[in-house]
């Protein structure tokens, strides 16, 4: 990589440059370094987000994780998601033989240097993800876990001409834009999303001379949209749940409720004792395989199988919500287990083993287990009326 990797803009009275970086490139880090102390700009700007500037400068921040509160926040999948992509570039920067992240963490170096203002760029990963999980359907979310857990362990057969490739490009832009490809219609929220913040972020940062360390694969977006109106305020928030989908969360249950009513008022209460009993074994069955598959504690097992036929019929509970509080209850992540998620997420193996990493699984695999059984349960129900 050479001074081919430098993009000079202008916005009113601001000169950028920006510094298009490849993740695993000692070249990017070392030209990081180099133009932010020719250039002395007045601020850098960092394609990082808080949570994974804290994780570059703060190695023990995820001894204050409270596991209560992410999974009564509704951020397991987040979180759980997040430690997938660290471990997916942590494990191929091993085999590149360079830290993930090096150069910005050069660039930051730099610019503490020259005495710059450091200014956060990117979007948090964790509101990438939630809009991610927010926008798939249940199939989707299967797909998507299922990806996931088969490609963990397939990075021990990297060939050098993928580990060739991988010096010019972004880890975390290259997952992002192959799962994009795995489920097309998320690649708005996975690329175009970020490439329209980095623009305004970079763009309304202080100062007037600017440095900007960005992935080079975001370079072509920041440019489209360099000149355009960015609604940041829409890029950062949730997006809420249509009203169709508001309905169909409250018109399954109520269906489902009416249906065994009906059952038991019909043919001697016989329809009715035959849809609750597939409910409750529809319900209870796969909510308890997704917790064995997580590898929960057998209570917590036998509180998602007991759980799940009542809180599929209430949209405001879940049963890996009631799952992962009973986990934590039983086993809370010690000091140890916090410190040993950075080698634990290497391996498949790891995040089953470690304390923090299986309650989230439980979490997720017994939400989706439940789900899964709402989906079963009714075709036998209706089989039953009819």
């Amino acid at each position: 990589m050479n001074d081919r990797a430098l993009h000079r803009l202008k916005f009113t009275d601001k000169d950028i440059t920006i510094v298009a970086t490849a993740h695993v490139s000692r070249e990017s880090a070392d030209l990081v370094s180099r133009i932010i102390r020719e250039e002395t700009p007045e601020t850098v700007c960092i394609e990082l987000c808080a949570s994974r500037y804290k994780s570059l400068t703060e190695k023990d921040r995820w001894r204050n994780t409270d596991l209560f509160k992410v999974i009564k926040e509704k951020k397991a999948f987040v979180l759980l998601s997040n430690l997938m992509l660290m471990s997916f570039q942590k494990r191929i920067g091993d085999k590149l033989g360079i830290n993930p992240g090096e150069e910005m963490i050069r660039g930051i170096d730099a610019a503490q240097a020259v005495g710059a203002h450091i200014h956060l760029a990117d979007r948090d990963i964790r509101t990438t993800l939630a809009r991610v999980w927010s926008a798939m359907g249940l199939w989707s979310k299967l797909k998507l876990m299922v990806n996931i857990v088969l490609s963990a362990g397939q990075l021990g057969a990297i060939e050098q001409e993928d580990v060739e490739r991988m010096k010019n490009e972004d880890i975390l832009e290259t997952l992002l834009q192959e799962l994009g490809q795995f489920l097309p219609a998320l690649r708005d929220i996975l690329i175009d999303e970020r490439d329209q913040y980095l623009s305004h972020k970079i763009r309304s940062a202080p100062g007037r001379r600017i440095v900007a360390v960005v992935g080079a694969g975001h370079v072509p977006g920041i440019k489209r949209y360099w000149e355009k109106s960015v609604d940041m305020k829409a890029l950062e928030e949730m997006p809420p749940p249509s009203k169709g989908m508001r309905l169909v969360k409250w018109a399954i249950p109520l269906c489902v409720l009416a249906m065994i009513v009906w059952g038991f008022f019909a043919a001697g209460g016989l329809a009715g004792r035959d849809m609750l009993t597939w409910w409750i074994l529809a319900n209870a069955v796969s909510a308890g395989l997704g917790a064995s598959l997580a590898l929960a504690h057998p209570v917590t097992i036998l509180s998602a199988v007991v759980a799940s036929p009542v809180t599929s019929l209430n949209p405001m509970i879940a049963a890996g919500w009631v799952a992962g509080l009973v986990e934590v209850f039983l086993g809370r992540p010690k000091v140890r287990d916090f410190e040993g998620l950075s080698q634990d997420i290497l391996t498949v193996k790891g995040f089953w083993k470690n304390k923090v990493t299986r309650i989230l699984l439980v979490v997720v695999f017994t939400n989706l287990g439940s789900a899964l059984g709402t989906f079963v349960a009714i075709p036998l129900m209706l089989k039953v009326l009819a």
